[in-house]
């Protein structure tokens, strides 16, 4: 028998190895769909500029894989079930990165809510698209970029895919504070009628329930401002994998670990 050259072993072992983890990835799916799927998972997206970095490239192409990694991701939880998804785009402390970043990012943003607006897996499974921040504060090309995949899925509501951008936890408090405040003057809320779920109604996500689970990549085990109210009662996964090199597994297994625990909404 002839001896097979090192670069056909290299690519036979690794057809073997890709073939083993599309097995194992299908087996995990497979699992999860015989349990309770979360309906709201919450994602802090973390790791792209280090991701980039680690390969040598520059910062802004991190983002851009991240990108990618997000159009991955919105496939995954269609494929298990899940209602909502809201991810942690761009706080308001992002604000005061270097003006080069700050402008290779405000383009993708601008490009990605135009094309998520016309995006046809969008309309196929009624997706409503929502970008949850101080919106105002971003460039007018990304506003009206919003405003377009806002409108143009505004009737939808079997999914939901929610944006933060331009987003603090603490500043959408204090705007729900504020919002509260002018009703009450005005004598449209009664300061004895304010409980949690008046609050809740308050805030950017009062149309969606709480997160079920929050993920956070990067291996970093903190919140960063992040739903501040709405994780009260969260399950809580950090993954120690950079955002644009989250795999399907990873996913999947943070989705069974979530499976696995048992929630006491503080009984």
């Amino acid at each position: 028998m002839a001896k097979k050259k090192n670069g056909e072993v290299s690519t036979i072992s690794s057809a073997i190895t890709e073939g083993v983890y599309r097995a194992y990835e299908t087996r995990l799916q497979n699992e999860i769909k015989q349990s309770p799927i979360p309906k709201h998972v919450a994602i802090i997206m973390d790791g792209n500029r280090r991701f980039a970095e680690a390969l040598g490239m520059d910062p802004a192409q991190g983002h851009v894989m991240g990108r990618d990694k997000l159009e991955q991701v919105i496939q995954w939880c269609l494929d298990i079930g899940i209602k909502v998804l809201t991810v942690y785009a761009f706080s308001t402390e992002n604000i005061k990165r270097s003006s080069k970043e700050l402008k290779a990012l405000m383009d993708l943003f601008a490009i990605n809510f135009r094309e998520i607006g016309d995006d046809e897996r969008v309309h196929k499974n009624h997706i409503r698209i929502r970008a949850l921040g101080q919106v105002e504060l971003l460039p007018k090309n990304v506003q009206e970029a919003i405003h377009y995949a806002e409108k143009r899925t505004k009737d939808y509501d079997d999914y939901f895919f929610n944006i933060a951008i331009a987003y603090g936890g603490r500043e959408e408090i204090v705007e729900a504070i504020r919002k509260m405040a002018k009703d009450v003057k005005s004598g449209k809320l009664s300061p004895e009628k304010i409980d949690q779920k008046v609050v809740s109604s308050y805030l950017y996500t009062k149309d969606v329930p709480d997160p079920d689970l929050i993920l956070r990549t990067s291996g970093e085990e903190r919140i960063s401002n992040f739903l501040l109210w709405q994780l009260a009662y969260s399950e809580l996964y950090f993954s120690d994998v950079y955002w644009p090199g989250l795999r399907k597994v990873d996913f999947l297994r943070a989705i069974r670990e979530y499976q696995r625990r048992q929630r006491r909404f503080g009984e």
